[in-house]
């Protein structure tokens, strides 16, 4: 009896856990969807900071800090000569749509001339930089996952706040540590 009865609570305990499990799994669930919530924002709108590097505007649009985890979203301005330096991201694919401004663009070693509204993808583990010596840029920046915007709350500032003092190895050490991107 004593076996039977062992059993018996231990298939009662299990059931048991199986149900809470679940009701924590649909609490979990329910308290993402009430948390992760639409929105609109305008062209000025989102989070503004200003580069660390050339002083441009960069405006998170969405991502980890807005309850995307999978995407983050921005505009970032480019001033004239400054470029981007080449970097590659080991988990994130990354998009450009250029909204103004041309230049060069540098893929695995391949350079190819953009302008206004043309489209960049870049894969992820692929080295990428920009060039623009003669045009100031606007680029609208689409990542999966997210964590460029992190990056850019690590190592920019908001607007009328000192900016933030790095040296390039530091950066090259935020980069790498906290969001697997490695600069060359």
């Amino acid at each position: 009896m004593k076996t039977f009865e062992q059993k018996r609570r231990s298939f009662l305990f299990t059931v048991g856990a199986l149900g809470m499990t679940g009701l924590l799994q649909q609490g979990i669930i329910e308290a993402q969807s009430t948390a992760r919530q639409g929105y609109v924002l305008g062209a000025t709108e989102g989070e503004h900071l200003v580069h660390f590097r050339d002083h441009g505007n960069i405006f998170i649009k969405l991502g980890s800090a807005t309850g995307s985890e999978n995407l983050a979203m921005g505009t970032q301005q480019v001033m004239v000569g400054t470029g981007i330096p080449i970097h590659r991201h080991f988990k994130m694919d990354e998009a450009f749509l250029v909204l103004e401004g041309r230049g060069t663009f540098i893929l695995n070693d391949v350079r190819h001339s953009f302008e206004k509204d043309g489209t960049i993808f870049i894969p992820n583990n692929s080295w990428h930089g920009f060039e623009n010596p003669d045009h100031e840029l606007l680029l609208l920046w689409v990542v999966s996952p997210a964590g460029l915007d992190g990056f850019f709350r690590d190592s920019c500032t908001p607007p009328g706040v000192p900016p933030k003092q790095f040296t390039r190895e530091q950066i090259k050490e935020i980069a790498l540590k906290k969001y697997a991107t490695e600069f060359r």
